[in-house]
């Protein structure tokens, strides 16, 4: 089971009042709310092991340099250099506390230099890992199920106590498109949650067309670039060839990348604390005792 962790946390918090504070008034509600679901999680699906993915450069040079927009809108305001990003100020020192909990119970925890939570999972996930469960509200790691292996997205949008499983199936009922075409889709309509404008003109109906009739998105430019005129829905194929250098750059971003340099972690459950002095003083610090008892006895 791997976690996109950022996901969860900024669910956690605004899923949960702020008036759920540590003993010096604090808001913890993001670092309770995050150990409250693992623990569901690991009771529900008792994974044999599990990674917590976290963002080491939430809007990577990469993608900016391929699509300058991307992610731009959620720059913190007054912010020049591109890096900073917009975080509700009683989140953001949440974080480092939410990273010393999983490392003190002994949640391996996971990041890459220059790669987002996604690029840690699409790694992980990469053919030959075995049977794999994101657990994300992220839509476009729905680019990742493969039922061959099988890799599976447990999507958060309707809670955590009741996950919507997208497998491959899900994505053909959902979208109308191959099982494993999300990024081709989702390339051609865009998403502005993420900055990224897609072809102007084509809609979720016309994504959803024109992948499934050529089946991908190297297709679909191949027969854009051969001359090709059938299968394309009107006025399509000239809204796709004004957007070819859009299309030329945009699956750099889109995909998650599947090739990050990870570390070496023991991925198993641990059956008690890893650092039960460290766990023992974040708990009194932080009024942590029931939502980490919670945790401790899943594990045990």
């Amino acid at each position: 089971m791997i976690l996109d962790t950022p996901s969860l946390y900024f669910r956690a918090f605004f899923g949960i009042p702020e008036s759920m504070t540590a003993p010096d008034g604090m808001p913890v509600n993001a670092v309770r709310g995050l150990i409250d679901m693992i623990a569901t999680l690991v009771r529900n699906h008792r994974p044999a092991e599990l990674i917590a993915t976290m963002d080491a450069d939430w809007r990577p040079a990469f993608r900016v340099a391929a699509i300058p927009t991307y992610k731009a809108h959620r720059l913190a305001e007054g912010d020049t250099t591109g890096v900073a990003e917009q975080v509700p100020d009683t989140l953001l020192p949440q974080i480092p506390v939410i990273e010393r909990v999983l490392d003190a119970v002994g949640i391996a925890r996971m990041e890459s230099p220059g790669y987002e939570a996604d690029d840690v999972i699409g790694t992980l996930t990469r053919p030959g890992t075995g049977a794999v469960d994101v657990v994300t509200g992220d839509r476009d790691l729905f680019q990742l199920v493969d039922d061959s292996r099988p890799v599976r997205v447990l999507y958060t949008a309707r809670g955590i106590r009741n996950l919507q499983v997208v497998d491959e199936a899900f994505v053909t009922d959902k979208y109308g498109i191959p099982g494993r075409a999300y990024a081709d889709f989702a390339t051609l309509r865009g998403d502005p949650s993420d900055g990224l404008p897609g072809v102007p003109g084509v809609g979720e109906k016309t994504a959803a067309a024109l992948i499934t009739r050529f089946g991908s998105l190297d297709a679909l430019l191949a027969a854009l670039d051969g001359g090709v005129t059938d299968g394309f829905p009107a006025g399509a194929r000239a809204k796709l060839a004004a957007a070819r250098d859009y299309l030329r750059v945009a699956p750099a971003v889109v995909e998650v990348a599947a090739d990050a340099p990870l570390p070496d972690a023991d991925l198993r459950l641990p059956a008690k604390a890893r650092d039960p002095e460290a766990l023992v003083v974040l708990s009194d610090r932080y009024g942590l005792d029931a939502p980490l008892n919670r945790l401790l006895d899943t594990l045990a």
